[in-house]
């Protein structure tokens, strides 16, 4: 199973200046170089970062800190005026930009004209979405911004299966948003964005993961792909959401209980190419610190560059290479047990 495209990878490629080629060069030669001599080594700059459009969300998921509104970091919403002053910062070293961490992104009324302002600097974009407010108008302009990827969770083929993960969600409504964007770039003639179903593989839905690439192939999106689901309290697994099909679960059974099956290496590509910015400016070293609680630099205060190789983030680094197991948020990191599929 593989998440290659050739039209999407060439797009990518595209957007590959010298400028950011010899970046990642040297970003990936200093993280190599650290994991041999076990000190954090850091050349260059981020080669992709994710920035947080916004940490509201429509839905109420029950293994999602937005859905359960269980933050405690401030709640809001990315401002353009900061976005673009933090992307001119990076954006002649930066090739990938993720818009999203936590929250709806579409919930945003900024967002589509942030995604534009990437674009326009050969950034390649890319976002995830419920896709509850994907109306007419909001597809053609998403086309229009010139976004790269578009990623739409729908974790059941059913109303009913659903919205037992998706809870409030309306699945009709994510069939719609879907259609949408592929009537509108069908309309533009645009070969963007490249457009995949994310099935979050859980208990309720396992038994539809044919179905919905079935659905996928009926609406024309370009690829499927599956995810594994990260439990919180996987050992108790109180809301029976770990599926019985191995090769779609981070966890196995021990005895009545649950544990991770992931490996953790002392080394991590993310610290090394990849930090998080959520929508007030915090600087987070991956996706899995939902509530940014391992903050290494606020750029409301600093630049980028300043934080980017402070002596937080060098000792963040270190303790990566001395033991991820003793990090809070490695611990269920789905590096290494990630399933993809092509539709």
């Amino acid at each position: 199973m593989s998440r290659f495209n050739w039209n999407d990878s060439a797009n990518l490629l595209s957007k590959l200046t010298f400028r950011r080629a010899w970046n990642a060069t040297k970003v990936l030669s200093s993280y190599y170089l650290s994991k041999w001599s076990k000190k954090p080594i850091q050349w260059g700059y981020p080669i992709s970062i994710s920035f947080e459009p916004t940490t509201s969300c429509n839905l109420r998921c029950p293994e999602c800190p937005s859905g359960l509104r269980a933050f405690t970091r401030p709640t809001g919403m990315l401002q353009k005026d900061f976005f673009s002053e933090t992307i001119d910062q990076l954006s002649k070293d930066l090739l990938y930009l993720v818009f999203y961490f936590q929250g709806e992104p579409y919930l945003n009324p900024e967002f589509l004209n942030m995604v534009q302002y990437a674009s326009k600097k050969k950034i390649y974009t890319a976002t995830s979405t419920n896709a509850h407010y994907l109306n007419d108008e909001n597809a053609r302009k998403t086309i229009e911004s010139g976004l790269d990827r578009l990623i739409i969770s729908i974790d059941g083929t059913t109303q009913d299966v659903y919205q037992q993960y998706r809870v409030g969600g309306n699945l009709n409504k994510v069939i719609e948003g879907a259609t949408n964007i592929m009537k509108w770039k069908k309309k533009l003639k645009s070969k963007t964005p490249f457009v995949i179903f994310q099935f979050l593989v859980v208990k309720p839905n396992e038994h539809q993961i044919e179905d919905v690439k079935k659905l996928a192939k009926d609406i024309g999106v370009d690829d499927v792909w599956f995810k594994t689901a990260q439990i919180y309290d996987f050992e108790n697994d109180p809301n029976h959401l770990i599926p019985s099909i191995d090769k779609y679960s981070r966890y196995r059974k021990k005895g009545n209980s649950y544990e991770f099956k992931g490996k953790l290496a002392n080394h991590c590509w993310r610290l090394w190419h990849d930090p998080v910015i959520t929508w007030d400016g915090l600087v987070a070293p991956c996706c899995f610190d939902k509530d940014a609680q391992h903050r290494l630099g606020d750029l409301k205060k600093k630049s980028f560059k300043d934080i980017w190789k402070n002596r937080e983030y060098t000792k963040f680094r270190a303790q990566i290479l001395k033991g991820r197991k003793n990090i809070d948020i490695c611990s269920n990191c789905s590096e290494g047990t990630k399933v993809w599929s092509n539709n």
